[in-house]
């Protein structure tokens, strides 16, 4: 038992969250933990993703990746993904999970029906593409000198 001291009159309640609309989101992890499998015989990587940008900033998204499993093809999927989300984000060799938070990455998101309701499945990943700098302006030989006096 604990002791809350608690008037809810005096907080909004908080409303359901629905899926996040199919689509390509930017994105940062935020969390990683290995895991293990419900069934014990393994673990799994949980990566923790929130919206960076956008009218949906804030939103999470979760991702499973099975590293350790009795299943080969469940470990090469979640080797496959994790290899995607690592050449997203220009870390090719990371030591510890901790080494992807942070940094930006789109993040393709679908939507699946449930009988409960609709949840979201990540689909893919990829780098987000930053427009490059603008080229700095030449530099005049002196100020004051028309163009044709150089």
């Amino acid at each position: 038992m604990a002791i809350l001291n608690f008037n809810a009159t005096d907080v909004a309640p908080s409303a359901p969250l629905e899926a996040l609309p199919a689509g390509t989101y930017e994105c940062v992890i935020t969390d990683s933990e290995m895991l293990p499998t419900k069934a014990g015989n393994g673990q799994f990587l949980k990566l923790t993703f929130e919206v960076s940008s956008g009218e949906h900033a804030g939103r999470k998204l979760w991702a499973r990746l099975n590293l350790d499993n009795p299943s080969k093809t469940a470990v090469e999927i979640a080797r496959a993904e994790l290899s995607a989300i690592c050449h997203a984000v220009g870390v090719l060799t990371p030591q510890d999970s901790s080494e992807l938070h942070n940094l930006p990455l789109l993040v393709t998101v679908k939507v699946r029906q449930l009988e409960t309701g609709a949840v979201n499945d990540i689909k893919g990943y990829a780098a987000v593409k930053r427009a490059p700098a603008p080229a700095p302006a030449p530099k005049s030989a002196a100020p004051g000198v028309a163009p044709w006096q150089r």
